[in-house]
């Protein structure tokens, strides 16, 4: 048994322990595909258009209250008149653009991908957070070694 398969094993095992489906799934899922065979193929494809995948998968998710009707235009308008939707314009404003500098750290700096990957799987395996946020993890990352190094 290779490495990589008794690291999705412990990771499923991790997942199992904290209760966390999304981890269960995900790496039972590239389990399969490793013991299957076909991870030569498939693996390359995910790791190029996952994160993309991953994104539109969500973006639809957040979309279903504007298609099921539940959030209109009433709603939008009410919405504007609270200081908290501007708050919450404002910061998803901010989260994309930190997840802009995020996708460019990932693609030009892979191997922050690991210390990454490994925040991302103690923050849900432990503290029973989402696994939501890579991009902006590396966004947060981009902008801390941005300072870290206007300052060194």
């Amino acid at each position: 048994m290779n490495g990589s398969i008794l690291f999705l094993l412990l990771l499923v095992i991790v997942g199992l322990i904290a209760k966390n489906t999304s981890l269960v799934i995900a790496s039972a899922i590239l389990l399969m595909i490793k013991l299957i065979g076909i991870s030569d193929r498939v693996f390359p494809f995910l790791q190029a258009k996952g994160i993309n995948i991953g994104v539109t998968v969500i973006t639809i998710a957040v979309l279903v209250p504007i298609a099921s009707g539940s959030i209109g235009f009433k709603e939008l308008s009410d919405a504007i008149r609270s200081p908290y939707a501007w708050i919450a314009l404002a910061s998803g404003i901010a989260v994309a653009l930190i997840a802009k500098s995020g996708l460019t750290l990932l693609v030009n700096d892979p191997h922050i991908t690991t210390a990454l990957v490994f925040g991302t799987i103690i923050a849900v395996s432990l503290f029973k957070g989402v696994a939501v946020g890579p991009l902006i993890g590396a966004g947060i990352a981009y902008l801390a070694m941005k300072i870290f190094e206007f300052f060194h």
